[in-house]
């Protein structure tokens, strides 16, 4: 299992409606995708334009090969790349020690 992290920022004054379709992306289309396993969306506090979304894939391929190399992928970006600031960042971790 992996875990995605893509850093969002969205444009200021789309805050809430980006948390609404961001939401709404998700449950459509990457929770659809194989391999998909689960999703945590994330808003700042002190910087409330920036997003974290953690989406759980059983394997990195799924991700980068599966869901990106998709007609989904496309869908997802339609979704919420209007409302961004500057491009995602997005990076992949596994899990060490303090597994829950």
């Amino acid at each position: 299992m992996i875990v995605e992290v893509a850093d969002l920022l969205v444009r200021p004054g789309t805050e809430d409606a980006f948390d609404a379709d961001i939401a709404r992306g998700v449950q459509t289309v990457i929770a659809h995708a194989r391999g998909y396993l689960r999703h945590q969306i994330l808003r700042g506090i002190e910087s409330p334009q920036r997003f974290l979304l953690l989406i759980e894939w059983e394997t990195l391929e799924d991700h980068t090969e599966g869901f990106r190399g998709s007609e989904a992928f496309a869908r997802w970006r339609a979704i919420v790349s209007p409302y961004f600031a500057r491009p995602p960042h997005v990076e992949h971790f596994h899990r060490t020690a303090g597994e829950v």
